[in-house]
């Protein structure tokens, strides 16, 4: 939510408090250098771009999109900034070994 609220408890930014905090998060794929071999050259390699192309038409443009870089923006008062700096991933509240959502 975008506005003088915090985006975690929805309280009245800049209302008796002279700061507010903005959250930046992004999620992006990360890739690490791959080594080409000889082998890697051999082939059909547009067989396999057409394989690739075929298997991606069926999906969402916008999953596809969020699969490889999504940001986020969120307003903050001072109390839900220093929890989230205590606790960016909310582990505190998660128990031990359960996954995300």
């Amino acid at each position: 939510m975008d506005g003088l609220v915090c985006d975690r408890c929805g309280a009245a930014l800049l209302v008796g408090e002279s700061v507010r905090y903005e959250a930046r998060i992004e999620v992006y794929a990360a890739y690490d250098p791959a080594e080409i071999v000889p082998a890697d050259l051999e082939g059909d390699l547009r067989g396999q771009m057409r394989e690739l192309i075929a298997t991606l038409r069926g999906v969402d443009p916008q999953e596809l999109e969020d699969s490889v870089y999504k940001a986020f923006r969120f307003d903050l008062c001072m109390a839900c900034q220093r929890e989230y700096l205590r606790d960016p991933l909310s582990r505190v509240a998660r128990p031990e070994g359960a996954g995300p959502d």
